[in-house]
C-alpha cells in the first residue's frame, strides 16, 4: 500500500491538495463512463541466461545509457510498423480517453507541435492514469493540474487537457525512427517504478528508490515512490539533513571493487546543490520551477533532481565522485578513443524532450552523442541504450505489468544502437531499466548482481530487480555472430514536419 506523502516534486501541482480530487474525480467520473476495470494482465518475457563464461565471447566494451525525460512509447512510436502500438482500424485509432468537461472520448490522434505540454505524472497520477489496467485516466489527470510547460502554463481547459492523446510520427523525429529501422525498437519497455523523473534516475543507477533515515546506514532504507531529494533534505521531519542522503549501494560501487571504469556525464555541468526550506508544497513547486526554467535559458547544467549519483554514500566513500563529468568530456573521450567501460549520459532541461523543451532540440541533442560514438575508433566495441525516464503525462495503452509495490511504470520508448545489434528489430520482451543494470553486470562483472546477499554492501532492498523472472534480457538485442557494422552518421537538423509553436 502507498504511503501518502506530503508535496515533493515540481512535476504535481499542490500534490496534497488534489490527492482527494484525484480519487473522488476517478471513481466517479470514470465508472460513470462505464471504464472496464480490471488487473493489468502480465507480461510474460523471454530471456535468455547468460553464464559468467558468455561475457567472455561479447566484444562489447563500453555501455553508454543516454536517458531523456518525458515521453511514453504511444506519443513517439505508437504507429511504427510491427511495433504494440496504438490499436487502430481501417485507419482510426479505437481507443480514447474521457474529458469529463466535454463528455468526449478523445482519440489519439497526429501532433506536429514541437512543444508538448504533457501531464501531470507523480506516483498518483501513474496509478489514476493506469486504471487498473484500463489505461484510461490521463486526460483527467491533466485537467486536475493544469499544463506541465510551466514558462507558459495553459489554462485548465478541455483543450489543453486533451492534448496528452496527442502522439508524432516518423516524420516529425525522423532520426529516432532512422534508429529504429536500422538497430533496435524495445516496444514494452516500461519505467521501473510508477512515478516521476527523481526516483526513475535513482532505479537507473542502484535499482531501487528509497527513503533512509540514516546516511551512513543502507539498512535503514525503506522503499518509497515520492522520496525526498537532496533540494529538499531538511526539510521533513523524519529525514536527515545531509547533502548524502541515499544510502543504499548503486551499482557504481561494485564497479569500482571490479575496477570497471565508469562516468557519469552531465548536460552543461551541474546545478549547485541548495537546501531550500519551503513553508508549502506551492512553496517547493515554485522554487525548483524557477531554477529550472533559468538553467534552460542559460544552458546551466543537470537540475539536482536528475543528477543522482552524488547523493549515494558509497559515491563518496569510494573517492568516485570526479567520475561525475561534464558532458564535453564524453566528447574528447570519444574522439580519443578512451571512452569508460560504463557512461550514463544525463540531459540538462533545454536538451531533455522534457516539457516545455522542444521535440527537436532533443533529438539533435541525442543524435550529437550518438554520432560522436559512431566516429570513435572505439565504435565497433560499443553499445547504446536510449530511453525516457518517464511517460510525461503523455497516453500509452498497455497496462504496465506488476514486479512489486513500486513498479513497473508505464511504457516509455527504449532503442538499442550498436554495430552489433539486429537490424529492424523489434524487441516484444517485458524489460524496464534493471535490464541496463544486468547487462552491465553480465558484461562486465561475470553476473554479479546488485545483490545486498553477495554485493558485500548488504542494504534493506525488498529485491533484486536484475533476478526478476519477469524482465528479459538485452543479449537478445545483439548478433554478436555479425561482423560490426559500420556507423550511420544522421544529421543534426534533419528534415521534420514538426511546427513551431507557443504554448
Amino acid at each position: 500500500m502507498l504511503t501518502p506523502r506530503k508535496f515533493d516534486s515540481p512535476d504535481m501541482k499542490a500534490r496534497s491538495f488534489h490527492s482527494d480530487l484525484w480519487l473522488v474525480v476517478c471513481i466517479s467520473v470514470l465508472l460513470g463512463a462505464g471504464a472496464i476495470m480490471g488487473p493489468s494482465a502480465p507480461v510474460v518475457a523471454a530471456s535468455r541466461k547468460v553464464n559468467s563464461s558468455d561475457s567472455k565471447d561479447i566484444p562489447i566494451k563500453h555501455v553508454i545509457i543516454i536517458f531523456q525525460e518525458n515521453r511514453s512509447f504511444d506519443s513517439y512510436f505508437g504507429t511504427y510498423p510491427g511495433a504494440d502500438g496504438i490499436p487502430i482500424r481501417n485507419g482510426v485509432p479505437t481507443v480514447c480517453n474521457l474529458d469529463p468537461k466535454t463528455g468526449e472520448c478523445v482519440k489519439p490522434y497526429l501532433d506536429h507541435d514541437d512543444v508538448n505540454c504533457g501531464g501531470p505524472h507523480g506516483a498518483e497520477f501513474s496509478l489514476g492514469a493506469v486504471n487498473n489496467g484500463a489505461m484510461n485516466g490521463f486526460i483527467i489527470g491533466a485537467e486536475i493540474t493544469g499544463s506541465d510547460c510551466g514558462i507558459h502554463p495553459a489554462p485548465k481547459t478541455p483543450k489543453f487537457a486533451d492534448q496528452v492523446m496527442g502522439y508524432h510520427d516518423g516524420s516529425d523525429i525522423p532520426n529516432y525512427w532512422a534508429y529504429a529501422k536500422n538497430f533496435v525498437l524495445q516496444d514494452h519497455m516500461f519505467e521501473s517504478i510508477h512515478s516521476w523523473s527523481f526516483p526513475s534516475h535513482l532505479y537507473l543507477v542502484s535499482g531501487w528508490s528509497a527513503e533512509c533515515l540514516k546516511a551512513n546506514d543502507p539498512m535503514s532504507c525503506v522503499s518509497n515512490t515520492e522520496p525526498w531529494d537532496r533540494n529538499l533534505t531538511g526539510s521533513h521531519s523524519n529525514h536527515i539533513k545531509s547533502p548524502t542522503p541515499f544510502a543504499w549501494t548503486d551499482i557504481t560501487y561494485i564497479l569500482d571493487k571490479a575496477h570497471v571504469s565508469w562516468v557519469y556525464y552531465l548536460d552543461h555541468g551541474a546545478w549547485p546543490l541548495k537546501t531550500p526550506q519551503p513553508k508549502s508544497a506551492a512553496a517547493v513547486a515554485t522554487s525548483i520551477s524557477r531554477q529550472a526554467r533559468r538553467a534552460a535559458r542559460r544552458k546551466g547544467g543537470v537540475p539536482v533532481i536528475w543528477n543522482v549519483l552524488p547523493g549515494f554514500t558509497d559515491v563518496h566513500e569510494d573517492h568516485q565522485i570526479a567520475n561525475i563529468q561534464k558532458l564535453a568530456r564524453y566528447y574528447a573521450a570519444a574522439k580519443a578513443g578512451a571512452l569508460p567501460a560504463v557512461s550514463w549520459i544525463c540531459p540538462d532541461p533545454d536538451d531533455s524532450e522534457h516539457p516545455p523543451s522542444k521535440v527537436s532540440v532533443g533529438e539533435s541533442y541525442v543524435t550529437r552523442i550518438v554520432n560522436a560514438a559512431m566516429r570513435s575508433p572505439e565504435w565497433k566495441s560499443t553499445a547504446i541504450f536510449l530511453t525516457w525516464d518517464d511517460w510525461g503525462g503523455f497516453y500509452d495503452h498497455v497496462p504496465p505489468p506488476q514486479v512489486d509495490s513500486l513498479g513497473y511504470g508505464i511504457r516509455v520508448p527504449g532503442l538499442v544502437i550498436s554495430p552489433y545489434a539486429k537490424h529492424g528489430y523489434i524487441d516484444h520482451q517485458t524489460l524496464s531499466f534493471g535490464a541496463y543494470l544486468k547487462f552491465i553486470e553480465d558484461v562486465f562483472l561475470h553476473g554479479q548482481r546488485l545483490n545486498p546477499k553477495t554485493d558485500g554492501r548488504p542494504d534493506s532492498r525488498p529485491d533484486v530487480r536484475e533476478n526478476s523472472p519477469m524482465l528479459g534480457n538485452l543479449m537478445n538485442d545483439f548478433d554478436f555472430s555479425q561482423p560490426p557494422r559500420a556507423p550511420m552518421i544522421l544529421p543534426l537538423q534533419p528534415k521534420t514536419t514538426l511546427v513551431e509553436n507557443q504554448r
